[in-house]
């Protein structure tokens, strides 16, 4: 019987998160996956690395194993130590919430693949755009990462570039969206602040709307808020 392709799951929203679970058990039949992600939740922190302090490991089960540490550390400590072999794919979500523009520079689940860039392997993040007051439907967003995955895995990927792919928050329907390459958003995210004083201390507490930040035509948060799959090749 043939070896399946070894594949490297992260994310950044910690090794129990839905939508790491909900791929990780699409990929199974195809893939021979391991998993190596932050024992706890992550989210927006990042290329941080952890070089002063123990990257502590617990293994869950065969094949996953939670780290005490970043996104980052968990593809370095995966590629150098863990893995029995070089991966041919490193995956990160997927994300809970969108990592479009401005995200990509905050987000632990795209400095996953950007950390494997670095270090020569190829990658693709994924993330769900959220809609207020509406749930995910993890089963069906895995359908679709598998769907853009299909595709990029068969078009070549220079050295130390890597997609980012964001899937639109719509009502899962038998066709899939439509997947559309394109350029990410040079807009800023909303910034503003609300103050507060309480025993004589001031504080400013974020309240900017994501749902309502600036886009150009045609780039990754126009394609993604627009109901399509937005696919981006990045690079280091």
């Amino acid at each position: 019987m043939a070896t399946k392709p070894l594949l490297l799951l992260t994310n950044d929203d910690g090794i129990d998160a839905p939508g790491l679970l909900a791929l990780e058990a699409a990929l199974q039949s195809d893939w021979d996956v391991h998993v190596v992600a932050p024992s706890s939740v992550m989210s927006m922190c990042g290329h941080r690395v952890t070089t002063d302090e123990p990257l502590r490991v617990t293994s869950k089960a065969p094949h996953r194993h939670a780290v005490d540490g970043t996104p980052a550390d968990c593809v370095r400590l995966a590629l150098t130590a863990l893995l029995p072999r070089s991966p041919q794919w490193v995956l990160s979500g997927i994300n809970h919430g969108g990592n479009l523009g401005a995200d990509i520079f905050i987000s632990g689940t795209v400095a996953a693949v950007r950390e494997a860039a670095f270090l020569g392997a190829k990658g693709i993040a994924f993330s769900h755009f959220k809609k207020r007051d509406r749930d995910f439907d993890w089963e069906w967003a895995a359908r679709c990462a598998l769907h853009a995955m299909d595709q990029l895995i068969s078009l070549p990927l220079e050295a130390k570039a890597y997609w980012n792919v964001n899937l639109p928050h719509i009502a899962p329907t038998p066709t899939l969206p439509k997947a559309v390459t394109c350029a990410p958003s040079k807009e800023p995210l909303p910034v503003s602040f609300r103050e507060s004083h309480a025993e004589g201390e001031r504080a400013f507490h974020y309240d900017g709307v994501y749902q309502d930040r600036q886009h150009e035509p045609d780039s990754d948060i126009a394609v993604c808020f627009g109901g399509q799959v937005a696919i981006s090749k990045l690079s280091v």
